[in-house]
């Protein structure tokens, strides 16, 4: 074979070989997610195999220096990134949630403001609407459930703590965790049927929470409810547009999955999405341990729990904004 037939024929492969070095290797912080459906992680053995193979066979056909040393160079940055020491899990776990995880939340960011109207949008219109027609409360509650909602954030009512009526804290934290995660997973999975279930749960999680901020705040009972959501929202809310996002994402691979073949278009969003999750996990814990040990303490002035809350809403919004902006490989770093 003449070496420019060689070179046009594993030309492609080498250059996504050097763009996952640039990426995922040298940079060690950037996602892998950026050469998925191309080249993946769990490619890179086989790539290098077939690498070390095209050098020993350019060497034997005596092709040009240039090729040779490309050929070599690529190898030996494989080679040093394949066999080095791996960090710590700790250290990459940290890595993932201080960088990786805003850089992945990032590249989806049409999906996630589109969850996160779907989410906003009929919040605040059901508590708009229920500030003039509180009888609307009636169709999307029923009377038990708007007597217990009542009972729970009754200001007059100090005998329980805020948000809940009996169960230590540390039961309450194992209730909100399993409450919390099958939220975000429910949200997330439901993308599979073609992005529908994933608006609907976003639509009606919406109305959901705005019909009882909506319906407490007409009866004069909303301070005990604001004051309790103010500390784990900034977590809660945030983690549940987010696995929104996540999951739109996984809709729209499986309904337009453009060149690809629609099984590799899910698989693409399903290792993304899946990742998203560890995050979105991270977060919903934290929001778990806030809401059983923090939220529900009717002792703490209500004036610092709102100073708290604007602190956890700003920490967020700048660990998705700029989370990971520092470092090589990514296209928002400024």
């Amino acid at each position: 074979m003449r070496q420019e037939q060689f070179v046009a024929r594993h030309q492609r492969e080498w250059q996504l070989f050097e763009h996952w070095l640039e990426t995922r290797g040298d940079a060690r912080h950037a996602l892998a997610e950026r050469n998925i459906g191309e080249i993946g992680d769990e490619d890179i053995p086989a790539r290098y195999r077939r690498l070390c193979q095209q050098l020993a066979l350019a060497r034997k056909r005596g092709y040009s220096p240039v090729v040779t040393a490309r050929l070599q160079a690529l190898m030996q940055r494989g080679h040093n990134l394949l066999y080095r020491t791996p960090a710590p899990r700790w250290q990459r776990a940290v890595e993932f949630l201080l960088a990786d995880f805003p850089r992945l939340v990032r590249s989806e960011a049409a999906c996630m403001w589109a969850a996160l109207a779907l989410f906003v949008v009929p919040l605040v219109t059901m508590f708009v609407l229920l500030q003039f027609y509180p009888e609307l409360i009636h169709g999307l509650m029923s009377p038990q459930e708007v007597a217990q909602l009542e009972r729970m954030y009754d200001p007059s009512d100090d005998r329980h703590k805020l948000g809940r009526d009996s169960g230590s804290d540390w039961y309450m934290f194992g209730v909100y965790i399993m409450n919390n995660i099958s939220i975000g997973l429910r949200t997330f999975a439901s993308g599979l049927l073609a992005g529908v279930g994933t608006i609907l749960v976003l639509i009606l999680n919406g109305v959901g929470i705005g019909a009882a901020f909506g319906h407490l705040q007409q009866i004069g009972s909303g301070d005990p409810l604001w004051r309790f959501v103010a500390g784990h929202a900034p977590f809660e809310l945030t983690a549940i547009v987010l696995a929104g996002g996540a999951g739109l994402r996984l809709g729209f691979n499986l309904i337009a999955p453009g060149q690809r073949r629609r099984i590799d278009a899910l698989i693409v969003a399903g290792r993304k999405g899946a990742k998203l999750c560890l995050g979105i996990a991270f977060m919903l814990l934290v929001a778990a341990f806030i809401e059983a040990f923090w939220s529900s303490t009717q002792s703490i002035p209500a004036s610092i729990k709102y100073t708290v809350s604007g602190v956890l809403w700003t920490l967020v919004f700048l660990w998705l904004w700029r989370g990971g902006r520092h470092l090589p490989g990514d296209p928002d770093a400024s």
